[in-house]
């Protein structure tokens, strides 16, 4: 079967568009659409379902669509592993991360990296879902677990906790509790243990909703959870890594904290000599020293 052809048919089954897979591509919406004429005529099959919504994949199609994919990851490992024998750091490189480290920690910092190195491409995955890596779901992951895939590179970044915080005008207006059990004339605010979390993050709101709580916020990700925080809604349960960013924010019962979660940096073993991972994981490790640098000069544990 002609490459080129079965390009284009990937492109349509991805996109379920012949009108956004021809702008992918650059191509025409009446060219895309001869090409995938031409190849049901050649298998001699259809591959998908024509309807008013898009294209849907017949189960010929699927089969088709699932080779595929494996043929462009191999591609795109290939064509990584080519650009990467040059001197200079340029291309795409994706990165998977959790929602809230990715949104409150890393994303601020991505300007230092993009001032070194100006044609490198992020595409910054948030997911609670662990990628494969090996795969190439993607090329880096930060995890807040040691990756357990095989064939990987990982490297420890640092600790976090869970510790609780609140706002100077919400502590003003209603008070500094000084034991868990104060927690019943305040708002807490966190995620609900239901959602996707670390465990440790998980066991410490699940221990603090045993007390009798007056009323409560729960939201699915930490950055609405800061948000709440910062408009003196109440006392919300945080990563600690949001401090160096957000100082004016109140730590509350300072004794009170989750286990410790390791967060590990981890790549495919065949990426070892990627200039564009090197460049990502030496950036992220100055940003972690800067990071501990900056929270030991705050006086925080």
């Amino acid at each position: 079967m002609d490459w080129d052809k079965l390009r284009i048919f990937h492109a349509v089954a991805d996109a379920g568009s012949l009108t956004h897979a021809g702008d992918a591509l650059h191509l025409s919406q009446s060219a895309v659409s001869r090409q995938i004429r031409a190849l049901e005529e050649a298998l001699d099959t259809t591959l998908f379902h024509r309807h008013a919504r898009g294209l849907i994949l017949t189960e010929q199609g699927e089969l088709l669509f699932d080779a595929t994919a494996a043929m462009v990851k191999r591609i795109d490992s290939a064509t990584a592993r080519i650009r990467d024998s040059e001197e200079e750091v340029f291309g795409e490189l994706k990165v998977t991360t959790t929602h809230g480290f990715g949104v409150l920690w890393l994303a601020p910092r991505l300007t230092k990296l993009y001032e070194k190195f100006p044609d490198l491409k992020i595409d910054l995955m948030l997911e609670e879902r662990v990628l494969d890596l090996p795969m190439r779901e993607a090329d880096v992951a930060i995890r807040m677990k040691e990756p357990s895939q095989a064939d990987l590179i990982r490297k420890r970044l640092m600790s976090i906790r869970m510790r609780m915080y609140a706002s100077p005008a919400y502590l003003e207006a209603n008070g500094l509790p000084e034991s868990l059990e104060d927690l019943s004339s305040h708002r807490l605010i966190c995620q609900n243990p239901n959602s996707a979390q670390v465990l440790s993050g998980k066991a410490l709101v699940q221990k603090l909703l045993t007390y009798d709580i007056r009323t409560g916020l729960t939201v699915n990700n930490y950055f609405g959870v800061l948000q709440a925080v910062i408009a003196n809604l109440g006392i919300g349960v945080l990563p600690d890594y949001i401090i160096e960013d957000f100082p004016h924010v109140v730590r509350v019962l300072p004794d009170v904290e989750s286990n410790e979660v390791p967060v590990f940096l981890a790549y495919p073993e065949e990426l070892r000599h990627s200039k564009r991972v090197t460049a990502f994981r030496d950036f992220v490790q100055d940003e972690i020293f800067a990071h501990r640098r900056q929270l030991k000069a705050m006086g925080a544990d």
